[in-house]
């Protein structure tokens, strides 16, 4: 071994010794980070409050509290908002089944309307992302009756059960059919009986669940006579594996299907059926049911009509149609449309006795509020100036107040404002003037309480009740004030949101500084990106452990820097959002990169030779695309569950961003990391979990491959069975950022030079 070799290694044992040393000399230090504090303990857990519940039946919340007469028992409390007054609802002591000494584990509740009736969630199991089957109990507050509801049938196998709206009936969802139970005789009755691996009833199949947040797939009618819900034929869909190596002696494969984006999507419809079983009336809509897609559907404020938000494949038109209950007859109100993709539709409330209804649109540039009448129409601008309307929280009836989450001056901030709904005055802002950092709301039925969260960039959340309009505390909810004494005890600089201009477009960014921070020396820096068009990562609010990490590598000596480039969810109209169109992967990496080179040259202390980036999923691929095609900029790149290769995803997200493949291969090649993978020059960690069923383990190996095709070195850990979360089995969480830490500081050593 030549003899600048063995000094090498010396230095780099040397490293390692005293990065160890270092970790295991400040556990007892409050104000110095280790990935043991923050992935293997719970000091820097937020609480959480609830879940709340508005009552519509009478003022006032419910929530959830420990029992003191019962153990492990949580109680249903009722607090009147003005007073205080506190009242148990459901004690844990009527929560204890008949045979049983032990309550039920409370993992969601709902109130009947007319809260006579209270619907126990418990032993619900992980469905994709969410726990969303499980078992169900029926308590009835007159009688004092504690029901399990579903029969004989096997343990944690019902799905989203919900009252009729009269509270005399239930409706869930067992093995892709639908059933409907007497809550008098307990009687139950098959709504759908084709359900089976492949007609799917009720719920949906994986892509819809994903990408149309849609897992509830039926509705009650308000009159309580009738069901409307979709359903799903994935027959001709292709079939994706998982495979899991390390429960058995043998693997054991797991199947489900997945379409890729341009294959065959399932078949779509949706129908109406009486509540007693019977024929289904299905709604006639026009075009191939594979090609277009049902992607909302609600009962139209009354029992005899439907209304549903119908896309076509390439998701850049959207007609509102109402469904006629008896016939199945449709006709379209309302058409949106987009040279690039149209947003679905979250805040359609109706209003005036269901003669008009609320709506948002992008069509003059900004994401604004509408009012439509029932007919169709021009509708009525609410909304109006340059400024987008993120998202609509709750409705004023009595008072005609549509309040909405917005933040015209600084994109990185929430905040509530209200308009009157009928369209004749500006935006009045709620939260108080001078708060920064986010804000989000629980509004109460009427209008006139909310729950409301606040957090900024470093500072964790504050839970407190406000009484509108004039947004008054009445009391703190939450104060989390163990969490908030431990972050303040940290050592740390204060965060600097900043824009860098590339030209082009002004992005958004932040920059965290070293704690021993000297603007003589250089220091590495490290960049956090996303990147695509369903999120963004520069946010003034509280981060939890990537905030956490993030200010470990402060204190190591690194800076650390996010930027939003264009095409990012960020409320800064609907060209900066829609630039991306057709271009993933393409046009935010050339934005990354101007940025990056803007940064270098505005801030002398940057190391230009010690840059890295790092990313999780779309953010994965960010970091891959970046190190690929800028080898002269990024030393460093982590990437996280990728996509290496965009015609491995879902046909409903890639589609509505790039369109078809047929239609733009250029775009999918180019936007694809893999394309550029001959580039690599610098430092590449690779990791996902082999259980990942949104971005599939194929990426990885598909990358890996083309990576040994041209003899280019690389570090890869997989995680067995893990999902795209990673955090799955025990220590998981921890063992993934003590990789990331050790390979960064390993590649980018860290201080100023």
């Amino acid at each position: 071994m030549k003899r600048q070799s063995v000094f090498a290694l010396f230095l780099c044992v040397l490293f390692f010794a005293s990065f160890m040393l270092a970790e295991e000399g400040t556990e007892d230090d409050p104000s110095i980070l280790t990935l043991e504090r923050i992935y293997s303990s719970n000091e820097f857990s937020a609480n959480r409050f609830g879940p709340a519940r508005w009552l519509k039946h009478k003022p006032g919340y419910t929530t959830l509290e420990e029992s003191e007469a019962v153990d492990q028992g949580r109680d249903i409390v009722w607090y009147e908002p003005e007073s205080g007054e506190r009242t148990i609802l459901v004690s844990a002591e009527q929560l204890i089944p008949a045979g049983s000494s032990t309550p039920l584990e409370i993992d969601g509740y709902h109130w009947s309307q007319d809260g006579s009736k209270l619907l126990i969630f418990t032993n619900s199991q992980r469905v994709w992302r969410r726990n969303t089957r499980g078992d169900y109990w029926v308590l009835d507050l007159n009688t004092d009756s504690l029901v399990q509801i579903g029969g004989d049938v096997e343990p944690a196998t019902l799905m989203f059960a919900k009252f009729s709206p009269d509270a005399q009936k239930i409706g869930y969802v067992h093995k892709n059919n639908i059933y409907v139970e007497d809550l008098k005789d307990h009687n139950i009755t098959p709504i759908t009986s084709d359900g089976s691996e492949t007609i799917i009833n009720g719920t949906f199949d994986w892509v819809y669940e994903e990408e149309f947040s849609l897992r509830d797939g039926f509705r009650w009618s308000p009159d309580s006579k009738r069901i409307a819900y979709w359903q799903l034929d994935t027959e001709g869909v292709g079939e994706f594996v998982l495979v899991n190596y390390t429960d058995g002696l043998y693997p054991k494969l797991k199947k489900f299907k997945y379409p890729k984006v341009g294959t065959t999507n399932s078949s779509c419809r949706a129908g109406i059926v009486s509540a007693e079983g019977g024929q289904t009336v299905w709604l006639k809509v026009q075009g191939d049911p594979r090609n277009n897609y049902i992607a909302r559907m609600e009962w139209a404020d009354n029992s005899d009509e439907v209304i549903i938000q119908y896309l076509n494949r390439l998701q850049n038109t959207l007609k509102l149609m109402l469904g006629d209950a008896e016939s199945g007859e449709v006709h379209t109100i309302l058409t949106e449309t987009d040279d690039a993709w149209v947003e679905l539709v979250n805040n359609l409330i109706w209003i005036n006795g269901g003669e008009e209804f609320t709506w948002t649109s992008e069509r003059d540039g900004w994401n604004h509020i509408y009012v439509f009448s029932r007919e169709g129409g021009k509708g009525k601008l609410i909304t109006q100036g340059n400024f987008d309307v993120i998202n609509v929280v709750g409705l004023d009836k009595e008072d005609s107040w549509v309040y909405y989450i917005a933040s015209p001056d600084n994109p990185t901030q929430r905040f509530l404002y209200r308009s009157p709904l009928d369209g004749s005055g500006s935006a009045e802002r709620i939260t108080p003037e001078g708060e920064g950092g986010r804000h989000s709301y629980q509004i109460s039925t009427g209008g006139k309480w909310a729950i409301h969260t606040f957090s900024s960039f470093g500072v964790p959340p504050v839970i407190d009740l406000v009484r509108f309009p004039e947004h008054k505390t009445v009391r703190i909810l939450e104060p989390n004030t163990k969490l908030h004494a431990k972050v303040e005890a940290l050592k740390r600089q204060p965060v600097e949101f900043f824009r860098v201009d590339i030209g082009e477009a002004e992005l958004d960014g932040y920059c965290m500084k070293p704690v021993d921070f000297d603007p003589e020396k250089k220091y590495p820096l490290l960049f956090y990106v996303y990147g695509e068009p369903a999120g963004s990562t520069v946010g003034d609010s509280w981060g939890g452990s990537n905030y956490l990490w993030h200010t470990m590598l402060n204190q190591k000596g690194y800076l650390v820097m996010s930027v939003d480039n264009r095409g990012t969810k960020v409320p800064r109209g609907r060209a900066w959002r829609k630039s991306i169109y057709r271009q993933i992967g393409i046009l935010a990496s050339k934005d990354q990169a101007a940025a990056c080179r803007k940064i270098i040259e505005n801030r002398p202390y940057v190391d230009p030779d010690r840059i890295g980036i790092w990313g999780w999923s779309g953010g994965g691929s960010m970091s891959l695309n970046m190190i690929f095609r800028y080898p002269d900029l990024y030393s460093t790149a982590m990437a996280i569950a990728t996509v290496s290769n965009q015609r491995f995803y879902d046909t409903l997200y890639q589609e509505r961003y790039m369109g078809l493949p047929e239609d733009n291969p250029e775009g999918f090649k180019q936007g694809s990391p893999i394309t550029h993978a001959h580039k690599l020059e610098g430092n590449l960690l690779l990791v996902h979990g082999t259980g990942d069923d949104n971005c599939h383990y194929q990426s990885a190996e598909a990358l890996i491959n083309e990576l040994i095709r041209h003899n280019k070195m690389f570090s890869f850990m997989s995680y067995p069975n893990r999902t795209h979360s990673i955090s799955e089995g025990e220590n998981t969480r921890r063992h993934l950022f003590e990789t990331l830490t050790r390979f960064l500081t390993r590649n980018m050593p860290a201080g100023g030079r």
